[in-house]
């Protein structure tokens, strides 16, 4: 059976993973949704689907990996594009 996008935002945050996603305008959804009622997840990466080869959004996501700490992904939706 498949999960929900809720389901798998859970699923990341228990266990301390951001999530990584192309499912941009839900998991954004989703993202304001949990903060504006007061849930915590433990963050989010969001990337269009085909705008990046698989080697350029891996030097994105090292990017990011190398400026924030876990604790500071926290509650936070970054967008890979922000990261070129």
């Amino acid at each position: 059976m498949e999960k929900s996008d809720d389901e798998h935002l859970a699923y990341s945050t228990e266990y301390g993973c951001v999530l990584y996603t192309f499912n941009v305008s839900d998991f954004y959804r989703l993202h304001a949704e949990w903060t504006n009622s007061g849930r915590e997840h433990a963050g989010m990466i969001l990337a269009p689907q085909q705008r990046y080869s698989v080697r350029e959004q891996l030097r994105r996501i090292l990017r990011i990996r190398a400026s924030a700490t876990a604790r500071s992904m926290r509650n936070r939706a970054e967008f890979l594009g922000n990261w070129g």
